[in-house]
């Protein structure tokens, strides 16, 4: 692997930091509009968010989380319910104001989408129900979004996040695109997290969970900025796109694959604009006439795990 992919890609547990699985950062040379933090919680662990300055969506991965947080003299709890995986259906997500500090306790898998900002919105509650669902692309470029932190549903600062979930043998990220250029009404500048996790496809026919489950996933460079990724992903795993063309996200025959997308930037508005690489974009065009998979969508097996 060579240096920038060091740089920009990175193993489960390689950035674990006071208590947390990953941390990513504005430690991180280069980087500086996103971050993501991921822990694994047992019965009794506390993680704290004590900073304020920073925007933050709590997402529970697996498992069910109780957020205790405090905005000036008024504290709160909220209880996300959460899921059995990610591959079972939106879960029900917190967003923290940036003058709100919190404490996340539970057991099992929290993921907490984050963004420096100075303004000040509401903290909000989105429950599953309310998450919009997106059936994204067509035939085997199918793929299942939960844009709970999209502009057109949470009003943030500058967070944009969502979830894609991609069916065993489909693509997705896909054609090549890059938001690494402000041109009003065309493309944004966003730095972009992927968080990923990898399972035996849901119609395996397997309730086995293995570390050996992967995915795939490209990076490649843009007139704004040298990048190389293509790595083997696996759950846990963080790639860090701050320009550049990337995708595509592909799920290996055999296993289902999952990733959490944070983007944030400098531009003025919060909004995600895309290019495609002008090779690839015709691919587009192919949809036309296919079915979404029919696997499509996952849905939640229970109604949360209150």
């Amino acid at each position: 692997m060579s240096a920038i992919d060091q740089r920009w890609f990175h193993r489960r547990g390689a950035l674990a930091r006071d208590g947390w699985e990953s941390v990513v950062d504005d430690s991180i040379p280069g980087w500086q509009h996103t971050g993501i933090r991921v822990a694994q919680l047992e019965s009794g662990d506390v993680v704290d968010l004590s900073d304020t300055g920073v925007e933050r969506i709590v997402v529970p991965l697996a498992g069910s989380f109780t957020v205790q947080h405090t905005e000036g003299s008024a504290t709160e709890t909220t209880r996300l319910g959460g899921r059995a995986s990610v591959f079972d259906g939106p879960t029900d997500v917190l967003y923290l104001s940036s003058a709100a500090t919190a404490v996340i306790t539970g057991e099992g898998r929290v993921a907490v989408a984050t963004s420096p900002t100075s303004e000040v919105r509401p903290t909000r509650h989105i429950p599953a129900a309310e998450t919009p669902v997106e059936l994204r692309g067509a035939g085997a470029s199918s793929r299942q979004v939960h844009n709970f932190g999209t502009p057109q549903a949470l009003d943030a600062a500058r967070l944009i996040v969502c979830e894609v979930i991609t069916p065993a043998e489909n693509w997705s990220s896909y054609p090549p695109h890059k938001h690494d250029e402000h041109v009003p009404g065309h493309e944004s500048r966003l730095e972009e997290i992927y968080y990923f996790e990898a399972a035996p496809a849901k119609d395996s026919g397997t309730g086995a969970v293995t570390d050996a489950a992967f995915g795939m996933f490209a990076a490649y460079s843009s007139p704004a900025g040298d990048i190389d990724i293509n790595a083997m992903v696996r759950t846990g795993d963080i790639a860090l796109v701050p320009y550049g063309y990337h995708g595509p996200a592909v799920a290996a025959p055999g296993y289902d694959l999952y990733y959490l997308n944070v983007m944030a930037g400098p531009d003025p508005e919060r909004v995600w604009l895309i290019s495609d690489d002008p090779a690839h974009a015709w691919v587009r065009d192919t949809w036309n006439g296919q079915d979404v998979d029919a696997r499509l969508p996952f849905g939640n097996e229970k109604e949360g795990l209150h």
